[in-house]
């Protein structure tokens, strides 16, 4: 066993990676053939699903990127919910208005993620929302113009993890998609209900990390769409479920060894997968399965009677 060992690893160095693709936007490297397809979603019942080849896809008015955001808003809740995101009245998902962006919509207080739809978000001062959620998510979205939509539930990984307040090693290609860009914020201030915790949890994320693990707390994401967010979200949560249990391995046979991706490797798979529109593709699978479990027009009730209200 030792010897064929010894072949094994004189055998992987001899390796020669090549990772080829760099004349390819990152969406023409994943797809065999033409590019691959985003479905953006029926708006109404009316109006038929249209395509589009090239990841997010763009509008011809506030009102239709409006309505798009806020039934993608109400998907990722659900998706959340499929995924086992919950915990009581924990949670919530903030999106900028695509024509107002010192305006966010979240969900609010108490509507369990598996029923949303998205006539029941808000933005935020019409109706009751989560506190803590406000406070958290307010203060990164002026801290950072960038980000478009901001995500923050308490998952089993995620909290289990963060009570080591480190981030995560790059375990697994999959992983690499966030490569230097986890945040750790070391320093639980109990449940936020004050602006200058919102605004300590806003520095840690700092101005290009896309997630944070929150101490004694749980996970955050962020995005340039609230599908890259929500995806970016459950890769984080599943990253800490995978860390842990590869430390629970290694201490349980210390003579294994674990191997983490080379910072050239990383940043290779970094800057293929992680691209807004790769990330907001990555999302689609995961949207169109709620939106046939959910039934034609469920996810989307409501959403024609969303509007921003001046007077707030």
């Amino acid at each position: 066993m030792e010897e064929a060992g010894v072949v094994a690893k004189e055998q992987q160095q001899e390796v020669t990676h090549v990772h080829g693709a760099e004349h390819k936007t990152p969406l023409e490297a994943i797809s065999h053939g033409p590019l691959i397809h985003t479905a953006q979603v029926v708006i109404t019942s009316s109006t038929p699903a249209k395509t589009k080849t090239s990841g997010i896809p763009t509008f011809s008015t506030h009102e239709e990127h409006r309505r798009h955001i806020l039934i993608h808003t109400a998907a990722v809740f659900r998706d959340f919910s499929r995924k086992g995101f919950t915990e009581g009245m924990s949670g919530h998902i903030s999106v900028r208005d695509p024509e107002f962006p010192h305006y966010i919509w979240m969900n609010p207080l108490g509507k369990h993620f598996g029923l949303m739809t998205a006539g029941d978000l808000i933005c935020l001062d019409s109706k009751t929302a989560n506190a803590a959620g406000f406070l958290i998510h307010s203060e990164i979205h002026k801290a950072r113009p960038d980000v478009h939509a901001v995500c923050h539930a308490h998952t089993m990984a995620g909290r289990a993890w963060s009570a080591f307040a480190t981030g995560l090693d790059m375990l697994n290609q999959d992983i690499c998609y966030l490569y230097d860009s986890i945040a750790v914020y070391a320093s639980y201030g109990g449940i936020v209900f004050a602006k200058e915790e919102g605004r300590n949890i806003a520095r840690a994320l700092g101005p290009k990390n896309k997630t944070a693990i929150l101490l004694n707390h749980g996970l955050l994401s962020t995005g340039s769409t609230v599908d890259e967010a929500g995806f970016l979200f459950g890769l984080l949560d599943r990253g800490c479920a995978i860390q842990l249990q590869t430390e629970a391995a290694l201490a349980g046979n210390p003579s294994l060894k674990k191997h983490v991706v080379s910072d050239e490797e990383a940043a290779y798979n970094f800057k293929m997968a992680s691209e807004k529109n790769v990330l907001y593709a990555e999302a689609q699978p995961d949207l169109e399965y709620e939106f046939a479990m959910a039934g034609p027009g469920v996810i989307e009730r409501g959403v024609e009677d969303m509007k921003i209200d001046h007077g707030l």
